[in-house]
């Protein structure tokens, strides 16, 4: 290949789209290609990978492990806010996305490149998220996206890499399309198009069926501070204290040992379409259900109620790939200070793909056991509980006399199921 007049910066993974894309942005844009490969907990040998890259016919190729802030800003952040896409999905490849992008942006300004690149296609959601985010971050970059943009069939490209000597891996292809990174991996295509199929053992690779898990659970003690996992032990008396990305690491195995984090999900994509997703999450799940259970004992009633609206929003927003947005920014503040006091222990029993929390504990805990109990040692005033349910009632009972024909069973009858045909007239 002849030397560009530009250079352009792509997000390399080694897969057949972007081995094409090195020959294929030279050709037809005549610039230099910049390979970046971003390690997010892909699980690969990466410097194969980079020497693929400069053998297609990179001038340049770099790995660049994020890791560390992969976990840290945008994993953790999102386990305290308590995302999850449509109350199912941990926003693996989602909560990525941005970082790549910011990776992708920061070796552009590096290399003097004046253009960026991805390998996405043109009707899923990951095209937002990286052209989104790298406008917002560099609006003076221009974004390339060649296979939105060429609209080749594998068999196109498998043809091109052909002719053009091309090193892709083209026998024993997997039928489906997966994405990894350290929080979860996400699998679609193939026969799982077909919402009705079953999806089949052999999509999966991080987790074990749960009917073949152990018969015996494994209990994990995790120790939160201020809403961030930061040890794990067989028991509190044995936690043991843990970067990160180590931590996620540990319970990915132990709960995908147990047959935990198997999610069978119609999406609604942002683009507009349905689209069936298969994910396994074993560390997500279990963190999620951990935290949210320490939750119920360090925040109040108000807090729990509203922190939900906001995780509804904030997991919008990540899917959508508006992370780097001020209204992500603004709520993101709002969860960071409900995140004071969620600092204790949880004790999570995995068995037969259920994570379960079965005892927590706080030094803020909220939970009074003199106000709770129903034995010896009772505080709480049973006496102004009376008091108390003729003024919380008092709207109720007078709206239920005015209007609502208080005392009319037939009336009562229609409170509960009313008739639209009736609502009607």
């Amino acid at each position: 290949m002849g030397k560009g007049t530009g250079k352009v910066v792509l997000a390399y993974s080694g897969g057949l789209d972007t081995s094409v894309a090195i020959r294929w942005i030279n050709e037809k844009y005549n610039l230099d290609v910049i390979a970046v490969t971003v390690d997010v907990g892909n699980e690969k040998d990466f410097e194969v990978v980079r020497q693929k890259a400069l053998r297609t016919g990179a001038i340049q190729a770099f790995i660049a492990d994020v890791k560390d802030q992969f976990v840290g800003e945008f994993v953790f952040p999102s386990l305290q806010a308590g995302t999850l896409y449509q109350n199912v999905y941990p926003l693996a490849t989602a909560l990525a996305r941005p970082l790549i992008s910011k990776v992708l942006v920061d070796y552009a300004r590096k290399e003097g490149a004046s253009h960026v690149a991805h390998g996405c296609t043109g009707k899923g959601n990951d095209q937002v998220r990286f052209d989104v985010s790298i406008q917002a971050l560099a609006p003076d970059l221009k974004i390339i996206a060649p296979v939105r943009e060429w609209r080749m069939t594998r068999d196109d490209e498998i043809r091109y890499a052909q002719e053009h000597k091309i090193p892709v891996p083209v026998t024993a292809a997997s039928p489906y399309s997966v994405d990894a990174n350290l929080w979860g991996r996400s699998i679609e295509a193939g026969v799982l198009e077909d919402p009705w199929n079953e999806p089949p053992e052999e999509a999966y690779a991080w987790t074990i069926n749960p009917r073949f898990a152990p018969e015996e659970p494994t209990y994990v003690t995790i120790e939160f501070e201020r809403g961030v996992p930061v040890a794990l032990g067989d028991d509190p008396e044995t936690t043991q204290r843990l970067d990160g990305v180590t931590l996620v690491s540990r319970l990915n195995e132990l709960g995908g040992a147990h047959g935990v984090g198997r999610i069978d999900h119609v999406e609604d994509r942002l683009v507009g379409i349905k689209s069936r997703e298969v994910y396994e999450a074993p560390a997500a799940i279990v963190l999620h259900a951990a935290h949210s259970a320490l939750e119920t004992l360090t925040l109040s009633r108000e807090q729990r109620r509203f922190k939900e609206i906001v995780a509804t929003e904030m997991a919008q927003l990540i899917y959508d790939g508006r992370m780097f947005s001020g209204h992500f920014r603004d709520l993101s503040y709002y969860v960071a200070s409900t995140q004071r006091s969620v600092t204790g222990t949880v004790r999570m029993r995995l068995l037969k793909g259920q994570a379960v929390a079965v005892g927590r504990r706080s030094p803020q805990s909220l939970y009074d056991f003199s106000l709770a109990t129903y034995e010896t040692g009772d505080q709480f005033d049973h006496s102004a509980a009376e008091a108390f349910i003729k003024l919380f009632s008092q709207g109720l009972r007078t709206q239920a006399r005015v209007q609502l024909g208080a005392g009319s069973s037939q009336e009562i009858r229609r409170l509960v199921a009313p008739s639209i045909d009736e609502e009607a007239h």
